[in-house]
């Protein structure tokens, strides 16, 4: 099989996928075919079609999860007048919530609570995990073993990220210092070393598996800056 029906192959997979396909996944589209397509070969014909999106409509990106094609940011506005819907609407609370979870974690809800200097919802924990966005990888070894929570793939690939350490600095994130200063200033201080996040803490978030430690009011629509729109089909 030649690289230019790989290519068309591969193309065609992730504009029908509604989620982010990995380089392992796409390999499994080639399995009963005599000759199979290697890794090193599928990532090749992805940076081709990187190449061929450039200075298109549409782009494919790598997120967490693996590569999808989507609209690229800066057409997002145009696109989305072909949806009815309108944008999810979060309370200033979930979204610091989310923000400690993000740059803390894993910790557990007693420390974002002494952070936010105000007791959690219980909504708002429940509302995380049910966008998937956070799940609970582990317990802290104290009385109690509180729950650890921590960001996901699903996380990641929603904002756009391929992993926890392309998360913007604290000093970046101006929207949501003008929400709440006194939450930032306080976030700066409780980190240790460089702002960028580790690559351990980032394996650490993501892999549960390799685990082994068990009133708010307001509301804030995301902002639609970075905001981008899947490839519809």
């Amino acid at each position: 099989m030649n690289q230019e029906k790989i290519k068309f192959i591969i193309e065609a997979a992730l504009m029908v996928s509604e989620k982010p396909l990995s380089v392992a996944h796409l390999a499994t589209l080639f399995e009963k075919d005599v000759e199979q397509v290697d890794h090193a070969v599928i990532r090749n014909v992805l940076e081709e079609l990187q190449e061929d999106y450039k200075d298109r409509g549409i782009e494919l990106r790598e997120v967490a999860s693996g590569y999808r094609i989507q609209v690229q940011s800066k057409y997002a506005d145009w696109v989305n007048r072909l949806f009815d819907e309108r944008p999810p609407r979060y309370s200033r609370a979930l979204l610091e919530t989310l923000a400690i979870i993000a740059y803390r974690q894993p910790l557990t809800r007693a420390e974002i609570e002494d952070i936010r200097g105000v007791s959690v919802n219980s909504s708002i924990i429940k509302t995380l995990m049910e966008r998937e966005w956070i799940r609970v990888v582990g317990h802290r070894n104290v009385p109690g073993k509180p729950e650890l929570l921590a960001t996901t793939k699903e996380f990641l690939d929603y904002f756009n990220l391929k992993k926890l350490s392309d998360l913007p600095s604290l000093a970046e994130i101006k929207e949501l210092n003008q929400i709440n200063p006194d939450l930032f200033e306080s976030l700066e201080i409780s980190r240790t070393g460089d702002e960028d996040i580790s690559d351990n803490k980032n394996q650490f978030a993501l892999d549960a598996d390799t685990v082994d430690t068990e009133t708010d009011s307001g509301n804030l629509i995301i902002p639609d800056d970075n905001k981008v729109v899947p490839f519809t089909h």
